[in-house]
């Protein structure tokens, strides 16, 4: 009688499969997580897109770009307009260009109490477009409540965002911002000195393309923030429909490129999650990465509309 064929495995021979199995994850693993990446950093590289059409839309509606509101304790005001009596910042006042109408007009028209209330609920609803996909999903996120703001009710997780408008190369100084809506208005409520500002967007703005200088396809309009991975940055603790602050404003003083995310807390500098590099849009709605190598000097350029330097577009790449 023929002798039957072996139908089982040694265990020899299932180790040295099981190690194939694994060289073979080792080596697609990685590929497989630089595609997730690959893919993260090109739809957070359209939020930048929408943003910067966003912006250039209400350029085109108003002929500048919205004010940067009056600092970290005032969320935007639906009965304000988007000039310089709109408490609330750059992201707040771009909503109607996003398809935010909804969010723009919550409270419009209501009683004191009642708009505090539908702005409350504003400061808790998160927008995909302001959430860079590396480092977050559309969540609501810690509010430092050591800051409380005026207009709304201090609550403890509020929606964030992962980018910040350009605000150049020179801060006059944040703060809370006046006290009340009648102080704000009034002539001689004592605002920092701005008059040096350089950016696109900041305190008490008004901006057009014909104060950019040095070309808009060559000045940042926005970009992604810096975030500490520590869990204790002051540059991201509040709502995103505040005024002027580290939660949405940064600036390039020259002193180094965007940052990488680390346990290092840099509240005013442009950074990412992103290995690599920042994503920026810039003021004519083309959008790119910048590497985090960038020579410092470079990206304060890049920051400041009107320095008029002159530098090699080759930097860039």
């Amino acid at each position: 009688m023929p002798r039957s064929k072996r139908a089982a495995f040694t265990v020899i021979e299932l180790l040295v499969v099981i190690s194939i199995i694994g060289m073979l994850m080792a080596l697609i693993l990685p590929a497989v997580q630089m595609a997730r990446e690959a893919g993260r950093r090109t739809h957070c590289l359209n939020n930048l897109r929408q943003q910067g059409l966003a912006m250039l839309s209400h350029h085109s509606a108003y002929q500048r770009f919205p004010s940067g509101g009056w600092g970290w304790a005032w969320v935007g005001d639906p009965d304000r307009g988007t000039g310089v009596q709109q408490p609330g910042g750059w992201l707040y006042s771009i909503l109607p260009y996003l398809e935010r109408k909804d969010l723009a007009g919550m409270g419009r028209f209501a009683d004191p109490l009642a708009k505090k209330a539908a702005l409350t609920k504003l400061t808790q609803t998160p927008v995909s477009v302001f959430v860079c996909p590396t480092r977050r999903g559309l969540e609501l996120s810690l509010y430092n409540l050591a800051y409380l703001p005026h207009n709304v009710d201090a609550v403890g997780m509020v929606a964030k965002s992962d980018y910040a408008v350009n605000a150049g190369d020179f801060d006059g100084g944040g703060g809370a911002g006046p006290p009340t809506l009648a102080d704000g208005d009034s002539p001689s409520w004592p605002w920092n000195d701005f008059s040096q500002a350089n950016g696109i967007c900041y305190l008490r703005s008004s901006v057009g393309l014909a104060h950019i200088r040095d070309g808009s396809g060559l000045t940042y309009l926005a970009g992604e923030k810096s975030v500490s991975d520590s869990g204790t940055d002051p540059g991201d603790d509040q709502s995103m429909y505040i005024g002027y602050d580290w939660d949405t404003y940064r600036w390039a003083m020259g002193v180094h490129g965007p940052l990488p995310d680390s346990g290092a807390i840099n509240p005013a500098s442009f950074g990412s999650s992103h290995p690599g590099g920042c994503q920026f849009v810039f003021c004519d709605g083309s959008a790119r990465l910048i590497s985090f190598d960038i020579e410092p000097r470079i990206h304060r350029l890049l920051a400041n509309r009107q320095d008029r330097e002159l530098f090699d577009e080759r930097d860039l790449e």
